[in-house]
């Protein structure tokens, strides 16, 4: 049978990892067995995807990101060059807690910048975006723009990526879409 993905030759795929048709799986990668990625995913050179990790369809994994044990990225997920994810809260080489990977959640359409850090156990929103660089310690609300470390939310994002300018009305129109969204109860929804 032959594969429905591409992956470079210096790719490792342990026997049993799932794979979705049209994923792409570059230089350098390791993927564990009992991963599942998939259709259209895209893992940039030295991306690290560990047993019990689930991507969705259509997610973009850059340069040198290791996904580790209870990482789940739900579809259209873009993870940044260099961002890191936690599995445990308090490591100590000395004492093993593999039995304790917190489970993190990264929501539908969430973009997750450059060398950013997501502390495990929390959950990023849909279409949340998280700045380059910013520390996540806590539970990340859909559409919001988080920046600094650790991370503070500053404003809304659309779904095409743009900031959100909100009127008096707590009304804002994507630049680049057109669509609309409202702030509501201290959250924003897409009308």
């Amino acid at each position: 049978m032959e594969k429905e993905y591409f992956s470079h030759e210096s790719a490792i795929i342990d026997e049993g990892a799932t794979i979705g048709k049209g994923s792409k799986i570059w230089h350098f990668c390791h993927v564990m067995g009992k991963s599942i990625l998939g259709e259209n995913c895209n893992l940039g050179q030295n991306v690290f995807v560990a047993d019990d990790v689930e991507l969705g369809n259509n997610v973009k994994v850059q340069n040198n990101v290791s996904i580790y044990s209870g990482v789940v990225c739900e579809d259209d997920v873009f993870l940044g060059p260099s961002m890191v994810f936690t599995n445990i809260k308090n490591p100590r080489s000395a004492v093993v807690r593999k039995g304790e990977y917190a489970r993190t959640l990264v929501k539908q359409g969430a973009s997750i910048g450059a060398n950013a850090t997501i502390v495990c156990g929390n959950s990023i929103g849909r279409f949340a975006f998280i700045a380059a660089g910013a520390v996540v310690t806590a539970n990340v609300t859909d559409y919001s723009l988080m920046i600094g470390g650790p991370a503070k939310q500053v404003g809304w994002m659309s779904e095409y990526g743009h900031r959100l300018h909100l009127d008096e009305y707590g009304k804002a129109i994507c630049p680049e879409s057109g669509e609309e969204y409202m702030l509501l109860n201290e959250k924003v929804n897409k009308l």
